[in-house]
């Protein structure tokens, strides 16, 4: 089972950056892109997204019925666990909460859920020394 958490916008990016210091990482386009793969459950529509270097993709997808934004972190290609994290949080927090589900995954981190109404988010993933996702997005 997964297992989510609010850590501050600290703690979050030092877990996107544990690694990223020992070695470097080719910025290639992978061959083949992570697709959505539904794990935010139904009624959550991919509304943003972004590249994890060449290893991923990370999602930001909103249910409009429930008002929850959901993050998740995919891998290009499935195989041995690597350490993988999925966040979001609000953008405008004084204290940087997120919410994160970190470890070693074989194929995808998360799902994260917040409902956020009228503010915007920041967002993101990690895997393996590569991180992507954005900062105050998708406000509303």
């Amino acid at each position: 089972m997964r297992t989510s958490r609010i850590l501050t916008r600290a703690a979050a990016a030092g877990l996107a950056l544990a690694g990223a210091m020992t070695a470097a990482v080719a910025t290639a386009v992978p061959a083949s892109a992570a697709a959505y793969n539904g794990a935010c459950g139904a009624g959550h529509v991919v509304v943003n997204s972004d590249n994890v270097g060449s290893k991923g993709t990370v999602f930001l997808t909103y249910n409009n019925n429930t008002g929850k934004n959901c993050v998740i972190t995919i891998r290009n290609y499935p195989g041995a666990r690597l350490s993988m994290n999925a966040y979001i949080g609000p953008s405008d927090s004084p204290y940087g909460e997120m919410i994160v589900d970190s470890g070693d995954y074989t194929t995808y981190a998360g799902p994260v859920k917040w409902s956020l109404p009228g503010r915007c988010v920041d967002w993101g993933g990690y895997i393996d020394g590569a991180s992507g996702g954005k900062r105050n997005t998708n406000c509303g």
